[in-house]
């Protein structure tokens, strides 16, 4: 199928700082590179463990720290689970838009009450770790590989749609932007305390494989809060 990821416009490319380079990271790293950004992404040892990924991004890649990622994005992906402790680099996110791939699952995260409860979702939780940035909740309902096997150009029937989080309107705005560069519609689930309507287990969820924006919109209006006692 032909690329349908939509190349830059501006003159002057944009850089996506990436922290975590897992499965997650770097297909999102290789759709932004695809669509003219440039990418400069971290994992959790040294820049010089990711020389093969690199290499393979090309030029308009290099490794960093993740503070150094977080440095020069004009704005940022965060690709790792969220800590109770915060281990991101505040200082170097401070009034930047972030986008938070995670999704909290208690299997691999151990059990947060305050998630468990209901009483916040894992993105409000970011939000209060990265108080001076703009966190929106974003590819969390479609697995990595389908970045590039979904995407369609912008008016294709039946396209796919993905859902945003935020209590920023500016993060929603970069958001929508990026989805469509890279093929895919949007769904404004707004605020991030409506984000885990998208989460694991509920309708979006599961049907995270192909649902338009009509479709998007019912199965996150048919989502039903999860308890974990």
């Amino acid at each position: 199928m032909k690329n349908s990821i939509v190349p830059l416009h501006s003159s002057t490319p944009t850089t996506v700082g990436i922290i975590g380079a897992g499965e997650v990271g770097s297909q999102i790293a290789r759709a932004a590179i695809t669509a003219g950004y440039q990418v400069v992404i971290a994992n959790s040892r040294e820049p010089e463990t990711l020389s093969g990924l690199v290499a393979e991004l090309g030029p308009r890649a290099r490794a960093a720290t993740a503070s150094q990622a977080a440095e020069a994005g004009d704005f940022v992906v965060i690709a790792v689970p969220l800590k109770l402790v915060n281990d991101m680099p505040v200082e170097q996110l401070a009034g930047k838009v972030v986008l938070d791939t995670n999704n909290y699952m208690s299997w691999r995260d151990g059990h947060f009450a305050v998630i468990d409860s209901g009483e916040k979702t894992v993105h409000e939780l970011r939000q209060e770790q990265l108080p001076t940035s703009k966190v929106a909740k974003a590819f969390t309902h479609i697995q990595a590989p389908r970045l590039f096997l979904s995407a369609r150009p912008a008016g294709t029937p039946g396209r796919h749609a993905l859902s945003v989080s935020s209590n920023y309107p500016e993060a929603v705005r970069l958001v929508t932007k990026l989805y469509d560069q890279f093929g895919f519609d949007t769904v404004d689930n707004s605020p991030l305390s409506e984000s885990w309507r998208s989460g694991p287990g509920q309708p979006a969820w599961m049907a995270h494989e192909h649902q338009t924006a009509p479709e998007l919109k019912v199965n996150l209006v048919s989502a039903r809060p999860i308890r974990i006692p």
